[in-house]
């Protein structure tokens, strides 16, 4: 499998997990704490086996810039809007992890 699927799914599970922490109310509620944990287990393993061949920094540069941006947007739609201070420092992040991006290649 590609390590970018391997990343990918890394970011998925820690958005879900992180999109959870709220509802386990200081994981006092079993469900969502198991969620939340399984989540994020799972938000290493693949992040672990995505750095098999993306450079640790890169692959870790992406995984936070892009879990970031997620939950902000998910915020949004529930209708946590971003100020424009936030929405600027969103457009940051992407720019970096753009430009961090541009002369990487996988296996090096």
């Amino acid at each position: 499998m590609s390590s970018y699927f391997y990343l990918s799914i890394a970011i998925i599970s820690e958005v879900i997990a992180t999109s959870l922490l709220p509802v386990t109310h200081g994981f006092t509620r079993l469900i969502p704490s198991l969620g939340c944990g399984i989540g994020y287990a799972s938000a290493f393993y693949f992040l672990s086996l995505a750095t098999a061949q993306i450079p640790t920094a890169v692959a870790y540069a992406i995984w936070c810039g892009a879990g970031i941006v997620l939950i902000a947007l998910i915020g949004a739609i529930k209708g946590n809007m971003p100020n424009l201070d936030t929405i600027f420092g969103m457009t940051l992040i992407i720019i970096g992890v753009a430009l961090i991006n541009m002369n990487t290649h996988v296996g090096h």
